[in-house]
């Protein structure tokens, strides 16, 4: 040891020696001034203040530092000629004197929580000293939630272990209290049970873990638990809130529901369906659907699915539960009714293809599930209501065809229908087309004539030369025939005959000559030729007039420079 640090621990011996001896009356000399308390977190700088008066004619002779109480202290650190002296070399990077003697401790620990004297060396003046408390403090982590098992078997005559709560690394100890639906929990002998462990880690930091015990019914299944841990920091007390969790509780079915899912719908083929059976328990039941005992389905979900129902999905369909836990099983049955529509079929009470005059009864029958209605149409007009058309008295006019619409007014939308031709038995009837009859001598014309008939029938032309196209789309018949204009045809027009073993109808085309544009004569355009080149003369020779006025007018005014140049020209030529 250098014989610096012999000399100044002597001489700080001797001064504390001299302090403890002059205790006493000479103590009330000096007034100290420090803190009741201060707080610091954890891990930060903390800053303790020691503050006194400076008699006149005085000097500060020495500061010492203490940690704990008056009986039981220990020196740390001390100031002496404006050198730090620290009692034990592991508080030398720990703990140091401010330059206005406030004792400051970096990186503070659990451990630094105690109490602190400064005192406060004056020389003759006297010793004076004062005591704070440093606490320090550290918020926990956030709080974790485990639960002690998936499930909680509910009535159970016992506590069952819910689960814990654990608050990592705070300082000083919190507490922990358990929420069930935003109420507190207390521990009740029958009802509800709490047990908390503390442990202090080798830093000195602490956990608290808080197990939850309570008897489980049917009811908490719904119940929001969650645990709060209340805790102080830098002197303020906080609180930390664990996420809210529910408890799987397990409990027997007692009830068994088998619907579908379309519960006020009716359904009808080609809808799609699904049977639903439910237990209330928790886990759910072994399902078992059927509906004759040879065909069974065990969906595990208790679903079962039908796409595009048809009407012999319809009957009775049950479903049995069976309760894994208490081997309970339940049953419960489900009415499945797929209505249907069918396709009509129309039936006629005559031919088809009646003769004109003739009566005819047209019959629309189907099958389905409920009331039906009946209703009649020609190109999309209502005609008639009921499953029965009367045709009385059949005509040209009544041709063609009939469609039976059929609805069931449970199911608005859902149409079925049919159609049947009708077509009249009679002499061939003149369908009207439109075509052009004005044509010149001498060109090649397209005449076409077109039938209604049934049976089948001829056309024929009068004309015996030309060319004669037929056709024919179901009960019409076209014909068309090109033939060459002649005066002749001009004259008496073409004639077309369409013929059946029932009768013959005529059809006549009368043809107009077209009427011809006279052209000009060539002469009356050479006399307009010949104007418009006269007036054309007329008025080049008024603009040119006008201008040679302009260039005349321009000149005498003296305005055209190209003047005056070549008039003075002249006179200088002139001169010489």
């Amino acid at each position: 040891m250098s014989c610096g640090r012999l000399s100044s621990l002597a001489l700080l011996g001797c001064l504390l020696l001299a302090s403890s001896c002059g205790r006493g009356d000479a103590e009330t000399n000096v007034e100290v001034s420090v803190p009741d308390v201060v707080e610091a977190e954890i891990g930060e700088t903390a800053v303790i203040n020691c503050e006194f008066s400076l008699p006149e004619n005085s000097s500060l002779a020495y500061i010492n530092w203490f940690s704990g109480e008056k009986i039981a202290r220990k020196r740390i650190i001390s100031l002496l000629q404006d050198k730090e002296d620290w009692e034990e070399d592991q508080y030398r990077d720990h703990l140091n004197i401010a330059k206005n003697f406030s004792l400051v401790i970096k990186k503070v620990t659990p451990q630094d929580a105690k109490f602190y004297i400064c005192q406060v060396g004056l020389g003759s003046v006297g010793v004076g000293e004062n005591r704070t408390k440093l606490q320090v403090s550290k918020a926990p982590e956030p709080p974790e939630v485990q639960l002690a098992k998936d499930g909680f078997r509910a009535a159970e005559p016992t506590l069952q272990e819910i689960a814990t709560c654990t608050a990592r690394n705070s300082f000083p100890a919190p507490s922990i209290v358990w929420y069930k639906n935003r109420e507190a929990l207390h521990p009740k002998d029958e009802e509800t049970g709490i047990h908390a462990t503390v442990i202090t880690e080798s830093s000195g930091l602490i956990t608290i873990r808080s197990m939850l015990s309570a008897r489980v019914a049917k009811e908490d299944r719904e119940a929001q638990f969650h645990c709060q841990v209340n805790y102080t920091l830098m002197g303020t007390n906080k609180t930390a809130v664990s996420e809210s969790f529910h408890i799987n509780v397990l409990y027997a079915t007692q009830n068994l529901s088998f619907t579908l899912d379309q519960l006020n719908q009716e359904l009808k083929e080609g809808d799609n369906v699904t049977l639903i059976c439910e237990g209330d328990g928790n886990p759910p039941p072994e399902y078992t659907l059927f509906k004759t005992e040879d065909t069974q389905y065990s969906p595990p979900d208790g679903k079962l699915f039908f796409p595009s129902v048809v009407r012999n999905d319809s009957g009775l369909y049950w479903c049995k539960a069976l309760d894994l836990h208490t081997l309970d099983e339940l049953i419960a049955s489900v009415d499945l009714m797929v209505n249907y529509l069918d396709v009509p079929t129309i039936f006629s009470v005559g031919p088809q293809e009646p003769m004109e005059g003739e009566d005819l009864v047209l019959t629309c029958s189907t099958t389905g599930s409920g009331p039906l209605k009946y209703q009649w149409k020609k190109k999309g007009k209502h005609i008639g209501d009921g499953a029965v058309l009367n045709l009385t008295s059949i005509t040209y006019e009544k041709m063609g065809n009939y469609t039976c619409v059929v609805t069931m007014p449970d199911f608005p939308g859902w149409v079925r229908s049919r159609h049947i031709v009708i077509a009249v038995r009679a002499k061939p009837q003149k369908v009207p087309v439109e075509q052009n009859l004005s044509v010149q001598e001498g060109e090649v014309v397209d005449l076409t004539c077109t039938f209604y008939s049934v049976p089948r029938m001829n056309i024929s032309w009068s004309a015996s030369n030309g060319t004669v196209h037929t056709s024919r789309r179901k009960y019409y018949y076209n014909s068309t025939l090109s033939v060459l204009v002649t005066k002749e045809i001009l004259t008496s027009g073409l004639n077309c005959t369409g013929e059946n073993e029932l009768g013959s109808e005529n059809q006549h085309f009368p043809l107009r000559l077209k009427t011809q544009v006279r052209s000009e004569k060539p002469e009356t355009r050479a006399q307009e030729s010949k104007g418009v080149i006269i007036v054309a003369v007329i008025v080049f020779l008024l603009v040119f007039a006008v201008l040679g006025a302009v260039l005349y007018f321009l000149h005498k005014k003296g305005k055209l420079a190209c003047g005056r140049s070549g008039k003075q020209e002249m006179e200088r030529n002139t001169s010489i």
